[in-house]
Protein backbone atom coordinates (compact mmCIF):
# COMPACT_ATOMS: atom_id res chain seq x y z
CA UNK A 1 0.00 0.00 0.00
CA UNK A 2 2.82 2.34 0.96
CA UNK A 3 4.76 1.49 -2.22
CA UNK A 4 1.66 2.18 -4.39
CA UNK A 5 1.20 5.54 -2.65
CA UNK A 6 4.88 6.36 -3.19
CA UNK A 7 4.63 5.40 -6.88
CA UNK A 8 1.56 7.62 -7.31
CA UNK A 9 3.36 10.49 -5.58
CA UNK A 10 6.38 10.10 -7.89
CA UNK A 11 4.11 10.09 -10.95
CA UNK A 12 2.44 13.30 -9.79
CA UNK A 13 5.83 14.93 -9.22
CA UNK A 14 7.03 13.77 -12.65
CA UNK A 15 3.90 15.16 -14.32
CA UNK A 16 4.35 18.45 -12.47
CA UNK A 17 8.01 18.63 -13.56
CA UNK A 18 7.07 17.90 -17.19
CA UNK A 19 4.41 20.60 -17.08
CA UNK A 20 6.97 23.09 -15.75
CA UNK A 21 9.41 22.15 -18.54
CA UNK A 22 6.67 22.57 -21.15
CA UNK A 23 5.80 25.97 -19.66
CA UNK A 24 9.44 27.08 -19.80
CA UNK A 25 9.75 25.91 -23.42
CA UNK A 26 6.61 27.81 -24.41
CA UNK A 27 7.69 30.95 -22.58
CA UNK A 28 11.13 30.77 -24.22
CA UNK A 29 9.70 30.58 -27.72
CA UNK A 30 7.05 33.22 -26.99
CA UNK A 31 9.75 35.55 -25.63
CA UNK A 32 11.96 34.98 -28.68
CA UNK A 33 9.07 35.62 -31.05
CA UNK A 34 8.01 38.75 -29.14
CA UNK A 35 11.52 40.24 -29.13
CA UNK A 36 12.09 39.46 -32.81
CA UNK A 37 8.64 40.79 -33.70
CA UNK A 38 9.38 44.06 -31.88
CA UNK A 39 12.66 44.47 -33.78
CA UNK A 40 10.89 43.63 -37.04
CA UNK A 41 8.16 46.20 -36.38
CA UNK A 42 10.82 48.82 -35.59
CA UNK A 43 12.51 47.99 -38.90
CA UNK A 44 9.16 48.31 -40.69
CA UNK A 45 8.53 51.72 -39.12
CA UNK A 46 11.99 52.96 -40.14
CA UNK A 47 11.63 51.71 -43.73
CA UNK A 48 8.12 53.13 -44.07
CA UNK A 49 9.27 56.52 -42.76
CA UNK A 50 12.12 56.50 -45.29
CA UNK A 51 9.76 55.45 -48.08
CA UNK A 52 7.13 58.12 -47.44
CA UNK A 53 9.70 60.91 -46.99
CA UNK A 54 11.65 60.01 -50.15
CA UNK A 55 9.91 60.92 -53.43
CA UNK A 56 12.64 59.02 -55.26
CA UNK A 57 11.56 55.75 -53.62
CA UNK A 58 7.84 56.33 -54.12
CA UNK A 59 8.47 56.66 -57.86
CA UNK A 60 10.33 53.34 -58.09
CA UNK A 61 8.15 50.26 -58.68
CA UNK A 62 10.69 47.97 -57.00
CA UNK A 63 10.55 49.90 -53.72
CA UNK A 64 6.75 50.06 -53.91
CA UNK A 65 6.60 46.27 -54.15
CA UNK A 66 9.19 45.93 -51.38
CA UNK A 67 7.08 48.06 -49.03
CA UNK A 68 3.99 46.04 -49.90
CA UNK A 69 5.92 42.88 -49.06
CA UNK A 70 6.94 44.30 -45.67
CA UNK A 71 3.37 45.29 -44.80
CA UNK A 72 2.12 41.87 -45.91
CA UNK A 73 4.73 40.13 -43.75
CA UNK A 74 3.66 42.26 -40.78
CA UNK A 75 0.04 41.10 -41.09
CA UNK A 76 1.24 37.52 -41.59
CA UNK A 77 3.37 37.58 -38.44
CA UNK A 78 0.77 39.28 -36.25
CA UNK A 79 -2.00 36.88 -37.30
CA UNK A 80 0.36 33.91 -36.99
CA UNK A 81 1.43 35.04 -33.51
CA UNK A 82 -2.21 35.18 -32.44
CA UNK A 83 -2.85 31.70 -33.85
CA UNK A 84 0.27 30.38 -32.12
CA UNK A 85 -0.88 31.68 -28.72
CA UNK A 86 -4.30 30.14 -29.30
CA UNK A 87 -2.74 26.76 -30.13
CA UNK A 88 -0.40 26.85 -27.12
CA UNK A 89 -3.00 27.81 -24.53
CA UNK A 90 -5.86 25.85 -26.17
CA UNK A 91 -8.03 28.92 -26.66
CA UNK A 92 -11.37 28.29 -28.31
CA UNK A 93 -12.09 30.99 -30.89
CA UNK A 94 -15.40 31.49 -32.74
CA UNK A 95 -15.15 30.04 -36.24
CA UNK A 96 -15.80 33.39 -38.03
CA UNK A 97 -12.88 35.00 -36.15
CA UNK A 98 -10.72 31.93 -36.75
CA UNK A 99 -11.53 32.07 -40.46
CA UNK A 100 -10.47 35.73 -40.67
CA UNK A 101 -7.18 35.06 -38.85
CA UNK A 102 -6.46 31.99 -40.97
CA UNK A 103 -7.26 33.90 -44.16
CA UNK A 104 -4.84 36.71 -43.24
CA UNK A 105 -2.16 34.16 -42.34
CA UNK A 106 -2.51 32.00 -45.47
CA UNK A 107 -2.78 35.07 -47.69
CA UNK A 108 0.39 36.44 -46.14
CA UNK A 109 2.18 33.18 -46.80
CA UNK A 110 1.20 33.14 -50.49
CA UNK A 111 1.54 36.86 -51.27
CA UNK A 112 5.20 37.31 -50.29
CA UNK A 113 6.70 34.74 -52.74
CA UNK A 114 4.45 36.05 -55.51
CA UNK A 115 5.58 39.61 -54.78
CA UNK A 116 9.19 38.40 -54.98
CA UNK A 117 8.39 37.06 -58.45
CA UNK A 118 6.98 40.47 -59.45
CA UNK A 119 10.16 42.15 -58.15
CA UNK A 120 12.27 39.71 -60.16
CA UNK A 121 10.29 40.54 -63.31
CA UNK A 122 10.81 44.26 -62.64
CA UNK A 123 14.57 43.68 -62.45
CA UNK A 124 14.43 41.59 -65.63
CA UNK A 125 12.67 44.40 -67.50
CA UNK A 126 15.17 46.95 -66.15
CA UNK A 127 18.11 44.96 -67.56
CA UNK A 128 16.75 43.18 -70.64
CA UNK A 129 14.26 45.83 -71.78
CA UNK A 130 15.84 48.97 -70.40
CA UNK A 131 14.27 51.30 -72.97
CA UNK A 132 10.75 50.24 -71.94
CA UNK A 133 11.42 50.04 -68.21
CA UNK A 134 10.11 53.52 -67.31
CA UNK A 135 6.93 52.92 -69.27
CA UNK A 136 6.25 49.40 -68.02
CA UNK A 137 7.39 49.62 -64.40
CA UNK A 138 5.58 52.59 -62.90
CA UNK A 139 4.38 52.93 -59.28
CA UNK A 140 0.79 52.86 -60.53
CA UNK A 141 1.37 49.55 -62.30
CA UNK A 142 3.08 48.18 -59.21
CA UNK A 143 -0.06 49.04 -57.23
CA UNK A 144 -2.21 47.30 -59.83
CA UNK A 145 0.04 44.22 -59.87
CA UNK A 146 -0.04 43.86 -56.08
CA UNK A 147 -3.81 44.32 -56.04
CA UNK A 148 -4.23 41.61 -58.70
CA UNK A 149 -1.93 39.29 -56.71
CA UNK A 150 -4.10 39.74 -53.60
CA UNK A 151 -7.34 39.22 -55.54
CA UNK A 152 -6.04 36.06 -57.22
CA UNK A 153 -4.70 34.57 -54.00
CA UNK A 154 -7.80 35.25 -51.91
CA UNK A 155 -9.96 33.19 -54.29
CA UNK A 156 -9.09 29.87 -52.55
CA UNK A 157 -10.15 31.36 -49.20
CA UNK A 158 -13.39 32.58 -50.79
CA UNK A 159 -13.91 29.02 -52.08
CA UNK A 160 -13.31 27.70 -48.54
CA UNK A 161 -15.93 30.12 -47.22
CA UNK A 162 -18.41 28.97 -49.85
CA UNK A 163 -17.83 25.29 -49.06
CA UNK A 164 -18.17 25.95 -45.32
CA UNK A 165 -21.41 27.88 -45.84
CA UNK A 166 -22.87 25.16 -48.08
CA UNK A 167 -22.09 22.35 -45.65
CA UNK A 168 -24.81 20.84 -43.49
CA UNK A 169 -22.85 21.51 -40.30
CA UNK A 170 -23.40 24.59 -38.14
CA UNK A 171 -19.70 25.34 -38.22
CA UNK A 172 -20.11 29.11 -37.89
CA UNK A 173 -21.93 28.69 -34.56
CA UNK A 174 -19.12 26.87 -32.74
CA UNK A 175 -15.72 27.73 -31.31
CA UNK A 176 -12.54 25.79 -32.10
CA UNK A 177 -8.83 25.76 -31.34
CA UNK A 178 -7.94 27.77 -34.40
CA UNK A 179 -6.07 25.75 -37.00
CA UNK A 180 -6.75 25.82 -40.72
CA UNK A 181 -7.56 22.10 -40.69
CA UNK A 182 -10.41 22.68 -38.21
CA UNK A 183 -12.17 24.76 -40.87
CA UNK A 184 -12.11 22.00 -43.48
CA UNK A 185 -15.56 20.47 -43.86
CA UNK A 186 -15.03 19.11 -47.37
CA UNK A 187 -12.15 16.89 -48.66
CA UNK A 188 -11.93 19.16 -51.70
CA UNK A 189 -10.56 21.90 -49.43
CA UNK A 190 -7.42 19.82 -48.80
CA UNK A 191 -7.01 19.25 -52.54
CA UNK A 192 -7.55 22.93 -53.33
CA UNK A 193 -5.01 24.00 -50.70
CA UNK A 194 -2.37 21.62 -52.07
CA UNK A 195 -2.98 22.70 -55.67
CA UNK A 196 -2.71 26.40 -54.81
CA UNK A 197 0.51 25.94 -52.81
CA UNK A 198 2.11 23.80 -55.52
CA UNK A 199 1.05 26.15 -58.33
CA UNK A 200 2.29 29.22 -56.46
CA UNK A 201 5.65 27.62 -55.67
CA UNK A 202 6.21 26.28 -59.20
CA UNK A 203 5.18 29.55 -60.85
CA UNK A 204 7.38 31.70 -58.63
CA UNK A 205 10.34 29.32 -59.01
CA UNK A 206 9.95 29.34 -62.79
CA UNK A 207 9.85 33.16 -62.91
CA UNK A 208 12.93 33.51 -60.73
CA UNK A 209 14.87 30.93 -62.76
CA UNK A 210 13.76 32.53 -66.03
CA UNK A 211 14.77 36.04 -64.97
CA UNK A 212 18.08 34.78 -63.55
CA UNK A 213 19.00 32.99 -66.80
CA UNK A 214 18.02 35.97 -68.96
CA UNK A 215 19.94 38.45 -66.81
CA UNK A 216 22.94 36.10 -66.68
CA UNK A 217 23.02 36.07 -70.49
CA UNK A 218 23.10 39.86 -70.50
CA UNK A 219 25.77 39.90 -67.79
CA UNK A 220 28.04 37.63 -69.87
CA UNK A 221 27.93 40.13 -72.70
CA UNK A 222 29.03 42.94 -70.38
CA UNK A 223 32.72 43.00 -69.59
CA UNK A 224 32.53 45.09 -66.40
CA UNK A 225 31.67 43.09 -63.30
CA UNK A 226 30.31 46.21 -61.64
CA UNK A 227 27.63 46.62 -64.30
CA UNK A 228 23.91 46.84 -63.55
CA UNK A 229 23.43 43.41 -65.11
CA UNK A 230 25.87 41.80 -62.68
CA UNK A 231 24.18 43.49 -59.74
CA UNK A 232 20.78 42.42 -61.04
CA UNK A 233 22.01 38.83 -61.30
CA UNK A 234 22.94 38.89 -57.61
CA UNK A 235 19.58 40.46 -56.78
CA UNK A 236 17.71 37.62 -58.50
CA UNK A 237 19.82 35.13 -56.55
CA UNK A 238 18.77 36.94 -53.40
CA UNK A 239 15.13 36.63 -54.47
CA UNK A 240 15.69 32.89 -54.86
CA UNK A 241 17.13 32.77 -51.34
CA UNK A 242 14.15 34.77 -50.06
CA UNK A 243 11.80 32.31 -51.78
CA UNK A 244 13.59 29.43 -50.05
CA UNK A 245 13.19 31.17 -46.68
CA UNK A 246 9.53 31.97 -47.29
CA UNK A 247 8.66 28.37 -48.18
CA UNK A 248 10.44 26.96 -45.14
CA UNK A 249 7.13 26.96 -43.27
CA UNK A 250 6.09 24.03 -45.48
CA UNK A 251 8.61 21.97 -43.50
CA UNK A 252 6.40 22.28 -40.43
CA UNK A 253 4.25 19.48 -41.91
CA UNK A 254 7.09 17.03 -41.21
CA UNK A 255 7.47 18.05 -37.56
CA UNK A 256 3.70 18.00 -37.01
CA UNK A 257 3.81 14.28 -37.84
CA UNK A 258 5.61 13.63 -34.55
CA UNK A 259 3.72 11.83 -31.74
CA UNK A 260 1.62 14.14 -29.60
CA UNK A 261 3.73 13.33 -26.53
CA UNK A 262 6.79 14.81 -28.28
CA UNK A 263 4.95 17.56 -30.09
CA UNK A 264 3.49 19.68 -27.31
CA UNK A 265 5.94 22.51 -28.01
CA UNK A 266 5.53 22.34 -31.81
CA UNK A 267 3.10 25.26 -32.32
CA UNK A 268 5.66 27.69 -30.86
CA UNK A 269 8.67 25.91 -32.42
CA UNK A 270 7.13 25.77 -35.90
CA UNK A 271 6.04 29.39 -35.85
CA UNK A 272 9.41 30.68 -34.63
CA UNK A 273 11.69 28.54 -36.82
CA UNK A 274 9.66 28.09 -40.01
CA UNK A 275 7.60 31.30 -40.12
CA UNK A 276 9.22 34.02 -38.02
CA UNK A 277 12.93 33.62 -38.78
CA UNK A 278 12.50 33.53 -42.59
CA UNK A 279 10.19 36.57 -42.53
CA UNK A 280 12.54 38.47 -40.22
CA UNK A 281 15.68 37.73 -42.20
CA UNK A 282 14.35 38.11 -45.74
CA UNK A 283 13.38 41.82 -45.78
CA UNK A 284 16.22 42.84 -43.49
CA UNK A 285 18.81 41.19 -45.76
CA UNK A 286 17.21 42.79 -48.80
CA UNK A 287 16.95 46.20 -47.13
CA UNK A 288 20.51 46.21 -45.83
CA UNK A 289 21.88 45.07 -49.18
CA UNK A 290 20.24 47.99 -50.97
CA UNK A 291 22.81 50.80 -50.87
CA UNK A 292 20.33 53.67 -50.74
CA UNK A 293 18.16 52.07 -48.05
CA UNK A 294 21.19 51.04 -46.03
CA UNK A 295 22.48 54.61 -45.83
CA UNK A 296 19.06 56.00 -44.93
CA UNK A 297 18.54 53.30 -42.28
CA UNK A 298 21.93 54.14 -40.74
CA UNK A 299 21.02 57.83 -40.59
CA UNK A 300 17.63 57.08 -39.06
CA UNK A 301 19.09 54.78 -36.41
CA UNK A 302 21.85 57.28 -35.59
CA UNK A 303 19.26 60.02 -35.19
CA UNK A 304 17.14 57.82 -32.91
CA UNK A 305 20.13 56.86 -30.73
CA UNK A 306 21.15 60.49 -30.33
CA UNK A 307 17.66 61.42 -29.22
Amino acid sequence: MASASLLQSNMVQLTFANNKIDTYIHLTFISLVTVCLCFFLCFIVVVLSIFFTSPHLREDARYVLFVYMLVNDTFFLLSGFTLMLGAIYLLYIPVPVCFILSTVSTMGFRVTPTTLAAMALEKYIAICHALRHKDLCTPQRANVVFTLICIALIIPNAADLGLMASSNTNIFNISVICRMERLFVNPFQYVLRSIILATCFVLVTFIILFTYIKISMVARRVSSQSSNASKAKKTILLHGFQLLLCTMSLLSAFTEALPASQAIFLPSFNFFVFSCLPRFLSPIIYGIRDEYLRERIKKSLTRLLKN
